[in-house]
């Protein structure tokens, strides 16, 4: 199958799900934390864990097309925390310790003050 489209199914999956666990966390956990988030960035990056430890030992002949159903596709909608993670391990596992440290604290301190920056722009130019 087309690996775009098994990546637009997958993604439209995922997506789904963030906003049903994010409404349930909402409505089970209430609204003090954003309880949804951190179940669907931590699930998720489990569940990369697993995607991508099962691939590399199953010797599946439809790893790719199942790496870019579920990897791609339904973890990339479902949580971004999970290929960023994945890709920290991948630092950690070459032994890359300074790169691991520096991507994984420089892309959350860096996302953080990209969005406080996006708001001021958004303030800005919407005159609030």
């Amino acid at each position: 199958m087309n690996h775009l489209l098994l990546i637009a199914l997958g993604g439209a999956l995922g997506a789904v799900s963030r906003h049903l666990v994010n409404q349930a966390g909402l409505r089970v956990l209430g609204p003090e934390l954003p309880y949804g988030t951190f179940i669907v960035n931590v699930g998720g990056s489990l569940l990369m864990g697993v995607l991508v430890g099962w691939l590399a030992f199953a010797g599946r002949a439809d790893a790719t097309e199942l790496r870019f159903a579920l990897g791609v596709g339904f973890l990339g909608a479902f949580t971004t925390m999970s290929a960023y993670a994945l890709d920290v391990v991948i630092f950690i596992e070459r032994k890359a310790y300074l790169t691991a440290f520096s991507y994984g604290a420089g892309t959350v301190m860096l996302s953080v003050l990209a969005v406080f920056v996006g708001m001021l722009i958004a303030r800005r130019v919407l005159g609030s």
